[in-house]
C-alpha cells in the first residue's frame, strides 16, 4: 500500500486551494484594481479616446481654478456636515424607541421605517417630486396650517433645493442605519438598564450615558459608511434634479460632476478621473480621523 507523504499532501492541497482562489483574484484584479490604477494614470491626461494628451499635474491645477468643481465640493461637504449627524442621531432615537418591549406593533413600525431604503429609486423620486411640487401635498399642508403664505419653491430656490436633497437622503437611509442600532441594542444586557432604573436614572440620561457609549463601535461603522455614501451622493440628486444639479448648481455633487465630465457636455476623462480621486482623498482622510478619534476615546 502506497501512502502519500505529508509534504506531498500539503503541496497538493495548496495547489487545489489556489485553483479555487485564482479565478476570484482575476475577477477582483480586472474589475477593481485595474480601474483604480487606470483612473490614476488617466488623471495625468486630458481629453478622451485617441485624443488624450499628457498634462502632468495640469488637472490638479485646474481643480483650484474651476468654479463648478468648487461649487460641487462645497455642496457635497454641506450635505455631509448637515445630513449625516442628523441621520445618525435620528436613527439612534428611533432604534431606542422601537427596542422598547412596551411598544405595540414594533414589527410594523420597523418595517415602515426600513422600507424606504429598499424601495425603487425611480418610484421614490416620483413620490418626492409630486409631494414637493408647487401645488404638492407639502405646500398645501403648510398653507392650510397657516405656516406659509405662498408655496415654497423647493426645486427652483437654491436653499430649498439643498434642504429637499437632505430630506430625501435622510428619509431614505435613516431606516438602514436604524437596523444596525436595533441589532446592537438587542445584544446589550438588560440588567444594566434595570440597575439604572432602580437607581432613579431618567430615560434621557440612560440614552446618553449607557446606550450611546455601548453602541460606539456600531456608531463608528455607520458614520463611516454614511460619510462614504454622502461623498459619493449621485442617485438622489440625479433623479430629483433630472441630472442638472440645479438650480444654478446648488445641488451639484462631486459624483454628479464626474458623470457630467465623462458623459455630458464635452467629455474629459482625464479631468473626471482627477475629480474622482478628490473623493478618494477626502474619504481616506475622514475615515482615518474617525478611527483615530474612536481609538483616542478608548
Amino acid at each position: 500500500m502506497v501512502t502519500a507523504r505529508p509534504g506531498n499532501l500539503r503541496r497538493f492541497y495548496d495547489v487545489n486551494g489556489w485553483a479555487f482562489v485564482v479565478p476570484a483574484l482575476i475577477l477582483i484584479g480586472t474589475f477593481m484594481f485595474y480601474p483604480i490604477i487606470r483612473s490614476l494614470v488617466l488623471s495625468f491626461y486630458s481629453g478622451r479616446g485617441m485624443m488624450m494628451k499628457f498634462v502632468g499635474f495640469g488637472n490638479i491645477e485646474r481643480l483650484f481654478n474651476d468654479p463648478v468643481f468648487l461649487q460641487a465640493l462645497t455642496n457635497t461637504l454641506t450635505f455631509l456636515v448637515i445630513q449625516v449627524p442628523v441621520m445618525i442621531m435620528l436613527a439612534l432615537i428611533l432604534a431606542s424607541a422601537l427596542n422598547s418591549p412596551k411598544l405595540k406593533f414594533r414589527g410594523l413600525f420597523r418595517t415602515a421605517i426600513f422600507l424606504p431604503c429598499v424601495s425603487s429609486l425611480v418610484a421614490y423620486s416620483i413620490l418626492f417630486k409630486s409631494m414637493f411640487a408647487t401645488d404638492g401635498i407639502i405646500n398645501s399642508t403648510l398653507q392650510t396650517l397657516g405656516l406659509i403664505d405662498i408655496p415654497i419653491p423647493w426645486f427652483t430656490d437654491p436653499f430649498w433645493a439643498k434642504l429637499l436633497i437632505i430630506l430625501a437622503i435622510t428619509w431614505r437611509w435613516t431606516g438602514y442605519n436604524m437596523i444596525f442600532y436595533l441589532a446592537a441594542l438587542q445584544n446589550i444586557d438588560k440588567s444594566i438598564y434595570e440597575a439604572a432604573r432602580v437607581d432613579g436614572v431618567p430615560k434621557w440620561r440612560q440614552f446618553l450615558h449607557l446606550t450611546i457609549p455601548m453602541l460606539k463601535p456600531v456608531i463608528l461603522f455607520t458614520t463611516i459608511t454614511s460619510t462614504i455614501g454622502t461623498l459619493q451622493l449621485f442617485d438622489e440628486v440625479y433623479n430629483l434634479t433630472e441630472g442638472t444639479g440645479g438650480p444654478a448648481n446648488a445641488t451639484l455633487t462631486l459624483s454628479l460632476y464626474i458623470y457630467n465630465l465623462t458623459f455630458r457636455f464635452t467629455p474629459n476623462f482625464g479631468y473626471a478621473a482627477t475629480v474622482s480621486y478628490v473623493i478618494v482623498v477626502i474619504v481616506a482622510i475622514l475615515s482615518f480621523l474617525q478611527f483615530y478619534a474612536a481609538r483616542e476615546r478608548k
